[in-house]
């Protein structure tokens, strides 16, 4: 910790600042599904759906998760391919994918008991810094740090803090002010409330410092640099891919779908054929030879695109053309693709941007 911090700290009216900041979260916090149970199982659900996803988004996944998957062994049973359905549209998969590998632990190792230390509930897979001080805080009441970028960006202003929160080595330099400053009476309200108020009032770009409960304490603010803060370094410049698919449709109303790599983006999701090809003047052209020499289909095609989805990853954005076809005469397909009925298709786990490609495909031919 820098000696700058050490003195913004010292200086600081820690209990008064607890008090004001609990207060206000336990007044204004919002009505969500999550906070109505501390069992350590679904606060962990809802800490994991909530990274990178906004709140709005993550409640109705939620609760159709837990009525699923109502308790941790249930969702231990589960195979992967109802995991990835149940998740489908929610996107960052690996998130699920390490969730269910912990939660099976979790059973095997720890008779069915989320672990309430930091040394063990930090060894599960894909439960990170923050994710374990949120679980240990949230339901075990440990007073332990769960430091985010929402959380940073709200420390960064109150305790003005200036080093660069892009970099994973600032971290620690929040997690040891989280310390300092953590409500041990109720570490788990001191945290969400963090949160909560950098969800509702301490926003990224325009913050609501007059409504702010904790105005009085914010060193930011007093110096009038809150606009300033957090440091944040710009992301490098995404990548760009063209794609063409193609939604082929057989005599006997099958279609053709194919099961993504098991390692990688959106890893064991489910496709229409799909490739990489930048060509626009020949996109049909290329479609078909690339039909003709991966599944060994000869495919008649529209002459034009039906729909063009784009879709933004964090690193990498597509545009995707996509043709639609019939395909006729026997077909052998390889194990990583398969021929479907729609309402069997429709059983399968997609990725948002072929989610949007079989709308449209219904939309246009009336299925």
């Amino acid at each position: 910790m820098n000696e700058q911090l050490q003195y913004n700290l010292k200086e600081m009216e820690i209990t008064t600042f607890q008090k004001d900041l609990v207060q206000w979260f336990i007044r204004e916090q919002r009505d969500l599904p999550w906070r109505k149970d501390s069992d350590p199982y679904k606060v962990w659900v809802s800490e994991i759906m909530l990274q990178q996803t906004r709140v709005d988004t993550v409640i109705p996944y939620y609760e159709r998760f837990l009525k699923k998957f109502p308790t941790l062994e249930t969702f231990a049973e589960a195979d992967d391919e109802s995991v990835l359905k149940i998740w489908e549209g929610l996107g960052y998969y690996s998130r699920v994918r390490n969730l269910h590998s912990a939660v099976k632990e979790v059973v095997t190792q720890y008779d069915g008991k989320v672990p309430n230390t930091l040394k063990e509930i930090s060894m599960l897979k894909g439960v990170g810094p923050y994710t374990a001080g949120a679980i240990l805080s949230i339901a075990y009441g440990v007073p332990a740090p769960a430091v985010d970028g929402n959380v940073m960006r709200v420390l960064s202003r109150i305790l003005l803090i200036y080093e660069d929160i892009a970099k994973p080595s600032t971290r620690k330099i929040f997690e040891d002010a989280v310390r300092e400053i953590i409500d041990c009476d109720h570490p788990s309200y001191f945290n969400q409330a963090l949160m909560e108020l950098g969800a509702l009032i301490c926003t990224p770009t325009s913050p609501s410092c007059l409504l702010c409960p904790v105005r009085e304490h914010c060193l930011a603010f007093s110096a009038g640099v809150e606009k300033d803060l957090p440091v944040k370094t710009r992301k490098k410049s995404t990548k760009h891919v063209d794609l063409l698919a193609a939604v082929l449709k057989t005599d006997n109303g099958k279609f053709i779908i194919r099961k993504r790599p098991s390692k990688g983006l959106l890893a064991n999701l489910w496709e229409f054929p799909t490739v990489e090809d930048g060509n626009f003047i020949q996109m049909r052209t290329s479609l078909l030879k690339y039909l003709d020499q991966e599944i060994n289909v000869k495919a008649q095609l529209e002459t034009g695109a039906f729909v063009k989805v784009d879709h933004v990853f964090s690193h990498l954005t597509w545009t995707i053309n996509v043709f639609a076809g019939s395909i006729s005469g026997e077909i052998n397909l390889e194990r990583n693709y398969l021929l479907v009925t729609k309402k069997e298709l429709e059983e399968y786990a997609f990725p948002v941007s072929h989610q949007t490609i079989w709308k449209a495909y219904k939309e246009k031919f009336q299925l």
